[in-house]
């Protein structure tokens, strides 16, 4: 067993660490919505007793008291609300967090719940008090404004989309719960879940919400049946921006309703009982040297923690780039962090890359301060030196505060840029020895997720390591969540599609639109995995397998959808070596792995799909069943071909020697749609072709005359089929 320096390679920070990433957790908590009691009526006025305490409604009739002190002294004093001008013995009494009306006993910053009598709203009191019986005085009470708008209950829009997903208004019933009246959902998809996440649309990064069981399984069939949902762990419907059915595998909205920001509903009473704490984010910089950034957003501001090993007289930065597609350093917006090692000071200073030099006068990378007076956007929040480790806390605005800052997005991601280097005598920074040199992208809205290492959890050592590598650096175990895929389906009794083959079609022009998996003997036989019902049609074919040579052009008539807007009807068509497809979905990291031939242009760093047209589908017939057809010909001819108004897109693609020999035709949006493109050098038709012909193959109008009404009839071609019957 190899054994690593220390020296090398740094360890993460130890438990005494974890300190600091709870100071991060509180201060974030502090600052964010996340602490979410209900919305505030006031705080209690300090009469006697030492009353105090910040007042929030629930509900109609639920109040919670933050922090409730109260020394217990005064002779019979209780909760007591009313509708008079000022709290008095008018009032009525309100019963304390145990239901009783018992005098009140000492109390030291407690968090309490109180409910109103029966018949009592916050409608109809004016006032709340800690009001004394016996002397008729009040020791400190809180006034209801008038038309008081307490949190209740939220309606959203009802569900619709596909595979028959329905609902009446889906409503929020609180902060962590929502209710679906009257659902529907077909159950045909194989990896539909219900699902949240941050921004208005659905994305593989959003959230699995457990179902009414608490399951997160795949969704069974619902017909319309009302059903409670309770949103996971700490996670509330304030970092949300959306609820819908998502199908994980093939990365497809089957339908989603908006949650608008800041919704006046109750907190839960899990959120009652508990005090909330902020989820955080993190990500590696540079592994090397222990570089992290972790965050949270925190209403209109978001909270940065830095973590890194440094040399004496070092700063650490991290900000965004000026181009929210490409790292770029010029024009950047940072923040420049550091630790003095003799003081412990800790700095953070919101700087401005003007150029690619040190602070001169107002030019180069220089503070924000110096280019212009009272420009300083980042306000530190602690600062530590834990195990040679420099780790700085900030707070900076989302927005621009001025021209020298740049916007943090929270609902979708941007090109970030980071540098470690030397301090130069004005304590400013230097030239940078380590930084990033290629694009790299946050999104910063979205839900937690730490993908750095775990701070003081190693890996239980081996009989190896105990016997003789006493100096073996630990290793931390970084969380991972796999990536759904479909699951495996039998490839027996396939049917037999035709490929498409090297010396067809004499124009080299591709008809590719969407139509349906076709069963048990289609897409999922053909693939081996399930499909979510529908995919590529290629002249009229369900997937083939297509036969192209180097050198020759080919053009493809794309007719599966143009807008964006609608998910389901939304298959730009490009040509990659990714076998999954689905290019617009990956994260960076996929993305850097795969090449992609033909059907997208590339626009400063930003890859657009240029495959789109109109959408066309082979619709199938409702009363026939795709398994109860022995081969693909008969069920084809029970197909017909719908297509909306406009005009179809078209993809050129000319194969060169640089073209692997195996490649894929796939949709930009949704994975597993497409199949396989053998690349050839030369066209010599096989023996398996010849043999193929023997099966007496007809051509076809697909869709038979149904096709002459549609608005444009270049889309209708004659689709190689054999005469076989079903």
């Amino acid at each position: 067993m190899t054994t690593r320096s220390l020296a090398s390679t740094p360890t993460r920070p130890p438990s005494s660490a974890v300190g600091l990433i709870a100071l991060l957790l509180i201060t974030v908590a502090q600052i964010c919505s996340g602490a979410y009691y209900g919305k505030l009526i006031g705080k209690l006025s300090e009469f006697h007793h030492g009353v105090s305490g910040e007042v929030y409604a629930v509900d109609a009739r639920t109040l919670f008291i933050k922090d409730f002190t109260y020394d217990g002294e005064g002779p019979a004093a209780f909760f007591y609300a009313g509708s008079s001008k000022g709290p008095g013995i008018n009032g009525f009494r309100v019963r304390d967090e145990h239901g009783t009306t018992n005098v009140l006993k000492r109390y030291r910053k407690k968090d309490i719940t109180l409910t109103l009598p029966d018949g009592k709203t916050l409608n109809n009191i004016k006032w709340f008090s800690v009001w004394c019986d016996e002397f008729s005085v009040n020791f400190g009470d809180v006034r209801i404004p008038r038309g008081f708008d307490y949190p209740k209950p939220q309606k959203l829009k009802a569900l619709s989309g596909i595979h028959g997903v329905s609902s009446d208004p889906v409503v929020v019933v609180d902060a962590q719960t929502l209710l679906i009246p009257n659902f529907s959902y077909d159950g045909e998809a194989p990896d539909a879940k219900f699902w949240v996440g941050a921004g208005p649309n659905p994305s593989p990064q959003g959230i699995r919400v457990p179902d009414e069981n608490g399951k997160e399984q795949p969704l069974r069939r619902y017909n319309h049946k009302t059903i409670v949902l309770t949103l996971p762990g700490d996670l509330t419907v304030h970092q949300l921006g959306h609820f819908g059915v998502w199908c994980e595998a093939f990365t497809v909205d089957f339908g989603h309703v908006q949650i608008p920001h800041g919704l006046n509903v109750p907190p839960s009473l899990k959120m009652l009982g508990v005090s909330p704490q902020s989820k955080l984010n993190c990500e590696v910089l540079e592994d090397s040297l222990a570089f992290e950034v972790r965050w949270a957003v925190a209403g209109d501001s978001i909270v940065v923690q830095l973590v890194a090993k440094l040399d004496a007289g070092q700063y650490m930065s991290f900000g965004l780039s000026a181009d929210t597609e490409t790292s770029t350093m010029v024009g950047g917006d940072v923040t420049v962090a550091w630790v003095d090692k003799q003081t412990l000071q800790g700095y953070a200073v919101d700087y401005f890359l003007d150029a690619k030099s040190q602070c001169s006068g107002r030019r180069g990378n220089c503070p924000d301060r110096r280019i212009q007076e009272n420009t300083d956007s980042v306000r530190l929040l602690n600062a530590a030196m834990v195990n040679g480790y420099s780790i700085v806390t900030y707070q900076r605005p989302l927005k621009a505060s001025d021209e020298l800052d740049r916007p943090i997005f929270t609902n979708r991601s941007q090109a970030i840029i980071w540098a470690i280097g030397p301090l130069n005598e004005r304590q400013e920074v230097s030239f940078h020895s380590h930084y990033l040199k290629t694009d790299r992208f946050i999104e910063f809205g979205r839900p937690p997720a730490w993908n750095c290492p775990m701070p003081d959890q190693e890996q239980a050592p081996s009989e190896d390591d105990e016997a003789g590598n006493k100096n073996q650096q630990p290793t931390t175990k970084r969380p991972h969540r796999m990536p759904a895929t479909p699951a495996p389906a039998p490839t027996t009794d396939a049917w037999e599609i035709p490929a498409i083959e090297c010396n067809e079609p004499d124009d080299g022009v591709f008809y590719a639109q969407m139509g349906p998996t076709g069963g048990k003997h289609g897409y999922s036989a053909i693939t081996g995995h399930v499909g979510w019902g529908i995919s590529w049609y290629i002249n009229g074919l369900l997937i083939p397998v297509i036969n192209v040579v180097r050198g020759r052009t080919y053009n493809f008539v794309i007719e599966a959808g143009s807008d964006a807007d609608i998910p389901a009807r939304y298959h730009p068509f490009y040509i990659t070596d990714d076998p999954i497809g689905g290019y617009q979905h990956k994260t960076a990291e996929e993305k850097a792995k795969v090449k992609i031939f033909a059907g997208v242009n590339r626009q400063r760093g930003k890859v657009i799909p240029t495959g789109v047209g109109r959408f066309c589908f082979w619709a199938p017939d409702q009363n026939l069943n795709a398994d109860d057809f022995a081969t693909f010909g008969g069920y084809q001819r029970t197909l017909t071909l719908e297509c909306d108004p406009g005009t179809p897109g078209v993809v050129q693609w000319t194969p060169d020697e640089n073209t692997p020999d195996t490649v894929y035709y796939q949709c930009f949006s949704h994975r597993y749609l497409g199949w396989k493109i053998n690349v050839l050098d030369s066209c010599n038709v096989t023996e398996t072709s010849a043999a193929a012909s023997e099966k007496h193959e007809v051509y076809a109008k697909p869709g038979g005359d149904r096709g002459q009404d549609l608005e444009y009839g270049a889309s209708i071609v004659p689709s190689k089929i054999t005469s076989d019957r079903h």
